[in-house]
């Protein structure tokens, strides 16, 4: 007889937002038939930003179109351009390089911390010079960088602290969100993140209110939303949905439980996993100050083999990175001549993520766990 078909796990899910479906089509109606006929930055986009300023604490926050979006727009407000530098991992997503570069100014790649995958600060001092303009630090996976370092950092050499937290939404270290400890930070909302929408968008997060109201001007034209058609910047389209404002207003109720949830799953990989170590596949700690829960990622120099196993068995497992920044043809020609970043190759050739979002079952995430022991009790993780 032959066997029934593996049921595939994937590794995003397709059903993240079934259960908000109706209420979803009856704000797109409500939106669309309003008298005000008002689609961006309305009042429901204001309400979502005061909302995520009350849970974060936060000075202010500002909506704009994607996570990118508004990593572009920190650094046009803090004037980062042509003859700056700005210090940014070796390893992460395109737009730590790609955005610094198109604001005109240089990424200078510093390498990572081997435990956490985030920028090692004392890397990234030793990469500030006097055309230094600021600190790029980013959260990576589900461990946030070292941020009361990178804070102390900046402050002793006098540059400007940007935290990329469009992954940590829902982490806090020393008892601060993610997204606070930066002169501005940002979440990203792109479907999968911690707080996920059918759609982009993002925020810039920060205390300081002349630099919120600088990337509330950027993110429309230049225009100060006072007087319309009076352009005081050079500016940018990057305005948020009033569509995905009232979703994520309903939805902000439960992301507690879905954070929660995200934890639950993490905590059992990691004691599952604790002991694959010796057999080398190495697993984030359970718990612990300054985590968060986007995606659950191990290291192994069997990642291939293992990325075959899963799939095999149902398991759909996702590699991130697969180059460090300064390895990857667009900016290579920004990285300094004859640097390595030994960490951040490491990183990029040993990473594998499984699944990890609030619906998916516990037999689901026993099975993903035992595929994962089952490989190492056959291939010993080989170095």
């Amino acid at each position: 007889m032959t066997a029934p078909p593996i049921a595939t796990i994937p590794f995003f899910s397709p059903d993240l937002f079934e259960r908000d479906r109706d209420v979803l089509l009856d704000i797109v109606h409500a939106v669309g038939t309003g008298p005000d006929q008002k689609f961006i930055l309305g009042e429901r986009t204001a309400r979502f930003e005061g909302a995520l300023a009350a849970r974060t604490g936060a000075g202010d926050v500002v909506a704009c179109s994607s996570g990118t979006s508004a990593l572009t727009l920190i650094l046009a407000a803090m004037g980062v351009g042509p003859g700056d530098e700005v210090v940014v991992p070796a390893f992460g997503c395109a737009p730590l390089a790609a955005t610094v570069i198109d604001a005109g100014a240089r990424p200078v790649f510093a390498d990572i911390d081997p435990v956490r995958l985030t920028a090692d600060p004392a890397a990234a001092e030793s990469l500030i010079t006097r055309r230094t303009k600021a600190l790029l630090a980013a959260h990576m996976f589900s461990v946030m960088a070292d941020m009361p370092a990178f804070r102390d950092l900046a402050g002793r050499r006098g540059v400007r602290l940007i935290e990329d937290s469009a992954l940590a939404q829902g982490g806090t270290l020393l008892d601060r969100p993610a997204g606070r400890w930066g002169d501005a930070g940002l979440y990203s909302f792109v479907q999968v993140k911690t707080f996920g929408m059918p759609g982009e968008g993002g925020v810039v997060v920060t205390d300081d209110g002349d630099l919120a109201a600088e990337v509330r001007m950027l993110r429309n034209h230049g225009q100060d939303g006072v007087h319309r058609f009076v352009h005081h910047r050079i500016g940018h389209n990057s305005r948020f949905d009033e569509v995905m404002a009232a979703f994520q207003l309903h939805r902000l109720h439960g992301l507690d439980d879905r954070l929660a949830r995200r934890a639950e799953i993490s905590a059992y990989y990691s004691r599952r996993f604790a002991p694959l170590a010796e057999r080398g596949l190495t697993a984030p700690p359970e718990g612990g100050d300054g985590r968060f829960h986007y995606v659950y990622t191990v290291l192994t120099d069997d990642r291939d083999a293992l990325d075959a196993h899963l799939a095999a068995h149902g398991v759909t497992a996702h590699v991130y990175y697969p180059r460090p920044l300064p390895a990857q043809p667009a900016f290579a020609p920004y990285a300094r001549p004859g640097g390595t970043w030994p960490h951040a190759e490491s990183a990029a050739r040993r990473n594998i993520s499984l699944p990890l979002y609030p619906n998916l079952t516990d037999a689901q995430v026993e099975h993903i766990a035992d595929t994962v022991c089952a490989f190492t009790d056959v291939h010993g993780g080989t170095r």
